[in-house]
């Protein structure tokens, strides 16, 4: 009796430890307690952005010609100086190449970068995307210390991250938080969204700043905040750094972005989707039209045919897809993984050129 109940209590001790509830795993190792030793690696790579230039306003009084006349003013819009500030990031200490959103150098006639040792350098735009808020800028410098390009497709929700920036032109400000969520799109802002979400705070100026992971790598540039009040609630957004690669690819290599298509209309395959057409997949995006004419027409795609992979990369919703092929140049050949009728196919198309929208929201 005393053996069984012996048994018993130690299979109860047993069942317990194993139901024991996980923890999540510190980024450091056994005895490291900061991260101040990677910080003093990376932070020179992160640089200050001050923006001179001027932009067109419109002011509605100046379309009343009672107003126009008492004040005696011009019609139409006048121009206005401006000063901004935002961050940058060294991805090319050789040819002095600095990383930075399209919003911080918009209508910019002057650019000064302010490295961590106090130099202050003009800047020359390489080039810009609207769409998917990137600019590259260049420097003549020496002693530059650029960021290792991490992989943005590599990132899991969980992550810790690190964000490195000029927050309300204070000077260089470290943050760190976790990723929050990957593939945000549909904030207010036209364009190419695959946001990485994270808590780390980010404020304004702190765009163009650096994402970077615990092992010291490059994985999206800070780009914008939700913040109703203006400042900081844990909810910011980091353009991921292999859109940005792309774009770098493209200016660097052509001088300009052309913007790809294959003429299809698409949407997200949700659940129900999925149960009408009797396709047993998760992700995906389904077209709902086809273009006459169009490459994806030429190449015998059909509504309801439900692509799953573009280039062998798997498709989470139709933003990724649309993503993919609008960052590929113009004539190049896309394969696509198509699910019909419940067979699996691969279907190629030829991108043909579509018109960038502009980009509008809140910047961070």
């Amino acid at each position: 009796m005393a053996g069984s109940l012996r048994i018993a209590c130690m299979m109860i001790l047993v069942v317990l430890v194993g139901a024991a509830p996980a923890r999540a795993a510190f980024p450091f190792g056994e005895g490291q307690t900061t991260i101040a030793p990677l910080l003093k690696e990376v932070t020179p790579a992160v640089v200050n952005i001050a923006v001179r230039g001027h932009v067109r306003v419109e002011n509605p009084l100046l379309n009343d010609p009672f107003f126009r006349r008492f004040f005696n003013v011009p019609k139409g819009p006048i121009e206005q100086e401006f000063q901004a500030a935002g961050s940058g990031v060294v991805i090319d200490a050789d040819k002095g190449y600095v990383l930075t959103n399209h919003h911080v150098v918009e209508n910019a006639d002057q650019i000064m970068v302010t490295l961590k040792d106090g130099r202050r350098i003009k800047a020359k735009l390489v080039g810009s995307d609207a769409a998917t808020d990137v600019a590259l800028l260049q420097i003549e410098a020496d002693r530059l210390t650029a960021l290792k390009m991490g992989d943005s497709d590599k990132l899991e929700v969980g992550d810790f991250v690190v964000a490195i920036g000029n927050p309300f032109g204070l000077g260089q400000t470290v943050t760190s938080g976790i990723v929050s969520a990957l593939g945000r799109s549909g904030l207010n802002v036209e364009g190419y969204e695959d946001f990485i979400q994270t808590d780390a705070s980010i404020n304004p100026g702190n765009s163009g700043g650096a994402l970077i992971n615990l092992k010291g790598e490059l994985v999206g540039i800070n780009s914008a905040i939700l913040a109703p009040s203006g400042g900081n609630v844990g909810i910011g957004f980091a353009v991921p750094i292999n859109m940005a690669k792309s774009v770098v690819d493209q200016l660097l290599r052509y001088g300009s972005i052309q913007r790809g298509r294959i003429g299809v209309s698409i949407q997200d395959l949700t659940p129900d989707l999925a149960e009408s057409l009797h396709v047993d997949q998760a992700g995906g995006a389904v077209i709902a039209g086809v273009e006459p004419g169009s490459p994806a027409a030429e190449a015998g795609l059909k509504s309801g045919d439900v692509v799953i992979a573009v280039d062998r990369h798997p498709v989470r919703n139709a933003s990724s897809l649309r993503n993919y092929v609008g960052l590929l140049r113009v004539g190049t050949t896309v394969e696509l993984t198509v699910l019909r009728d419940g067979r699996r196919m691969d279907v190629s198309a030829k991108v043909a050129p579509a018109p960038a929208p502009a980009r509008k929201g809140q910047p961070g």
